[in-house]
């Protein structure tokens, strides 16, 4: 009688032990003086450290969507990881917070370590951009779940914020300035639609070279989402510094487009106006919406069109803000205010 073994259902254990080793030294080089115990412990820790008198921890997850279709599909996988960090911790610095911490869970149909670790270096690379350590994560094979070559990827961050400094919105009033930190592209939103239009019949190669893109298609698509937290936290601690105001709102300008998630922190009684001139739309948009006679309203509920980021501000605050931002290595731009009137929504005029 055969005697089975996990390979033979399909699952290496010996290719996870050695994913694992390819990966820690990406993953301790996330890890500071808070993080306690090793990358054995079957749980990680951390210590919340500063001096915080009311310390409030805030947290979210995320994924990177079907944007993986094109790592897929390129067989490329340095910058994915990238991806779902940023798109967890820039959700968690909307409400004031610093990233503290970040883990990843990976599904893959095969496992392959050279390619869990090319995510993984993704993964802590955009870790160090915003100060959060990798604290763990996993891994898992499950063969006949997902196809050869194909994975899932999803992220869960932590960080924290002092309960008197939380960003919620409510302190958002007409006379408002809106400052806009400009994406690179797509982000993480947005492409099932894009590749609709682009990949499917007919589908541009992903090799080509397009030219008002100034690159290859697959490289556009595969620029991985900005990471805004890691500069948030510099104007975050230059406020308690009492060098420049706090926010009274953030937005993180994901699915739903600009007007929807601006309004998320626009209270009843006033109206955000967004001058559509103000901010650069890169040109995958527009070859998208060309190639797809896509509607502009379409456009704007489903992408980000160049602005990945929306800080509400008091008025008077805009050039320190603006000037804390640039010593981040941002490029902020003034695109609005907040008026009196409406029902707490956004629009783009």
């Amino acid at each position: 009688m055969r005697k089975a073994t996990y390979r033979d259902a399909g699952v290496d254990i010996d290719a996870g032990e050695r994913a694992v080793d390819l990966m820690k030294q990406a993953v301790r080089a996330t890890h500071g003086p808070a993080v306690l115990g090793g990358l054995a412990d079957f749980g990680g820790m951390i210590g919340l450290g500063g001096d915080y008198s009311d310390p409030v921890l805030v947290a979210g997850t995320d994924s990177v969507g079907t944007k993986l279709k094109i790592a897929f599909a390129l067989d490329r996988h340095t910058t994915i990881g990238h991806d779902c960090v940023a798109m967890c911790v820039d959700d968690i610095a909307c409400q004031g917070a610093t990233p503290l911490l970040f883990l990843d869970y990976i599904g893959i149909g095969k496992l392959v370590p050279e390619v869990v670790a090319d995510i993984v270096a993704g993964v802590a690379e955009a870790c160090k951009l915003c100060g959060a350590a990798l604290l763990g994560g996993e891994s898992a094979e499950l063969p006949g779940f997902y196809d050869d070559g194909e994975y899932d990827l999803v992220g869960f961050a932590v960080g924290v914020v002092e309960r008197d400094r939380i960003i919620d919105g409510t302190k958002v009033g007409a006379g408002d300035a809106i400052i806009a930190l400009p994406s690179s592209g797509l982000h993480s939103n947005g492409y099932s639609l894009a590749r609709y239009v682009l990949l499917d019949d007919p589908a541009i190669p992903l090799d080509q070279h397009i030219a008002e893109l100034g690159r290859q298609l697959g490289d556009e698509l595969l620029e991985p989402t900005r990471v805004y937290a890691g500069a948030l936290a510099k104007l975050y601690a230059a406020s308690v510094a009492g060098d420049v105001a706090l926010p009274h709102g953030v937005a993180h300008i994901t699915g739903g487009g600009i007007e929807g998630n601006i309004a998320r922190c626009v209270p009843d009684g006033v109206t955000a106006r967004v001058e559509v001139g103000a901010f650069e739309r890169p040109a995958i948009f527009d070859l998208i919406q060309r190639l797809g006679n896509i509607e502009e309203a379409e456009m704007r509920r489903t992408f980000n069109l160049g602005m990945g980021m929306a800080l509400i501000v008091p008025d008077g605050s805009q050039e320190e803000t603006v000037s804390i931002l640039e010593a981040a290595g941002e490029k902020p731009v003034i695109v609005g205010e907040v008026v009196a009137g409406g029902d707490g929504g956004a629009v783009l005029v």
